[in-house]
């Protein structure tokens, strides 16, 4: 079996202005302030580390989830690409509308990397990923994907 991954970087950027920001943030970009995750602010950057290399994708969001209003469907349909694995900040919000989606999109295989996923508190982060096993989402640790990677 052959196994390859293409490495997709999903941000979450918005209008300076914040018009495109949910109701619920844009106390954060009134009276004349940058928000969080403005375009082209530290926020809307990738965390120092992590790098785009040449072949990797990225989708802009400005909701939750990477599905909502992006063309990240399209693409990964495109490319042919059913098995999905997620890692990244804020599991009861990003991580799990992002989930959630792809579950309901059909992908048949979608994981989360349990220690490359992170909330709040661990109080936080255990009972979103609860909710995510019980819909079928893989959970293992990155030592446990990467061990399966090598069977593959």
């Amino acid at each position: 079996m052959h196994f390859s991954t293409l490495w997709i970087q999903v941000v979450r950027e918005h209008d300076p202005l914040g018009r495109d920001v949910e109701v619920f943030r844009r106390h954060l970009y009134s009276k004349g302030k940058v928000g969080p995750t403005s375009k082209g602010s530290a926020g809307a950057e990738l965390v120092d580390g992590l790098v785009m290399k040449e072949g990797d994708y990225k989708v802009v969001k400005t909701r939750f989830s990477a599905f909502f209003a992006t063309h990240l469907h399209s693409f990964l349909k495109t490319e042919g690409i059913q098995d999905l694995v997620v890692i990244g900040v804020q599991t009861p919000n990003c991580i799990r509308q992002t989930v959630f989606d792809a579950v309901a999109l059909d992908y048949p295989s979608v994981s989360v990397i349990l220690d490359a996923t992170a909330a709040a508190t661990p109080d936080i982060h255990q009972a979103n990923v609860f909710d995510m096993k019980n819909i079928g989402v893989a959970t293992p640790t990155l030592q446990e994907w990467s061990e399966l990677c090598k069977q593959a």
